[in-house]
C-alpha cells in the first residue's frame, strides 16, 4: 500500500490544490436570515467574469479560522458557513439548502463549539462521535474537523473524509474497518488520520496534501 501511495506521489507531485468556485447569490437567501451574509466575501472575485462569482481557498478558511473566539457563537456560525461554501463551491447544489438547516438546528453552537474544542485537543473519535446537526453528514463534518485545527506538528491533525476520498482509498485497496478492526465510525476516521500522517511522513508529503490527492483522484488511483 505504502509503495501505491509513493508512486502516486510521484506522478501528481507538482499539482496544486485550486480555490473554490462559489456564487454568492446562491447563498445569500440562506444565509440571511442567520445574520451571516457577510461571509460571502470572503475569497476573492473570479477575474473576467460578470456573474459575481468568487473564489474560496483552503487558506482563507485558515485566515477566518485564526479569528474565531470559542465562545462568540458568530464567529463559529461564520467559520462553519465558509467550511460548507467551500466544500460546496457550485457543484454541490444541496449544500446551501443543508448549511441553512445545520444553521437553524438548535444544537448548532454547542455541537460547534464542543467539536472543535475535541479536535483542538485531538480526540478526533469524540468529535465524530458529537458531531449531529441537521443536514451534514461526514463529508462536510470533517471539513469543519480540518478547518478548525490549529495544532502544529507533529500533531496528527484532523483531515477530510469524504465520499471521493473514500472512492481512492478502495481503489488502493485500504478499508477503513479494516484498518481499524471494528466498524465502530470514530475509531475509523481516527485511524484514517493517522495512517495518512504516516504515509505522508514517509513519503515526504503533508498529510493535508495527500487527503487532497485522493480527492482529486476520486477512485482513479492508478499508479502505474
Amino acid at each position: 500500500m505504502e509503495e501505491q501511495i509513493r508512486k502516486l506521489v510521484a506522478r501528481y507531485g507538482d499539482c496544486e490544490q485550486q480555490p473554490v468556485r462559489f456564487r454568492p447569490e446562491t447563498w445569500r437567501p440562506r444565509l440571511e436570515p442567520h445574520g451571516a451574509t457577510h461571509v460571502l466575501d470572503i475569497g476573492v472575485e473570479c477575474a473576467g467574469g460578470t456573474s459575481g462569482d468568487r473564489l474560496i481557498s483552503r487558506g482563507d478558511l485558515a485566515r477566518l479560522r485564526d479569528r474565531v473566539d470559542g465562545d462568540d457563537p458568530e464567529s463559529l456560525r461564520d467559520l462553519f458557513a465558509a467550511v460548507m461554501i467551500w466544500g460546496s463551491g457550485t457543484t454541490n447544489g444541496r449544500g446551501p439548502r443543508y448549511t441553512e438547516a445545520a444553521l437553524s438546528d438548535p444544537n448548532r453552537t454547542a455541537v460547534l463549539r464542543t467539536t472543535r474544542e475535541a479536535v483542538r485537543a485531538g480526540d478526533l473519535k469524540g468529535a465524530y462521535a458529537r458531531f449531529a446537526l441537521k443536514g451534514v453528514g461526514r463529508s462536510f463534518f470533517t471539513k469543519w474537523f480540518a478547518a478548525v485545527d490549529d495544532r502544529v506538528a507533529p500533531c496528527e491533525r484532523a483531515l477530510i473524509l469524504d465520499d471521493r476520498v473514500f472512492r481512492s482509498l478502495n481503489a488502493l485497496g485500504w478499508t477503513s474497518w479494516k484498518a481499524a478492526g471494528t466498524r465502530h465510525w470514530p475509531t475509523r476516521y481516527a485511524t484514517y488520520v493517522s495512517t495518512m500522517h504516516d504515509w505522508a511522513a514517509s513519503t515526504g508529503v503533508t498529510a493535508d496534501w495527500l487527503e487532497w490527492l485522493l480527492f482529486h483522484l476520486n477512485g482513479h488511483a492508478d499508479a502505474t
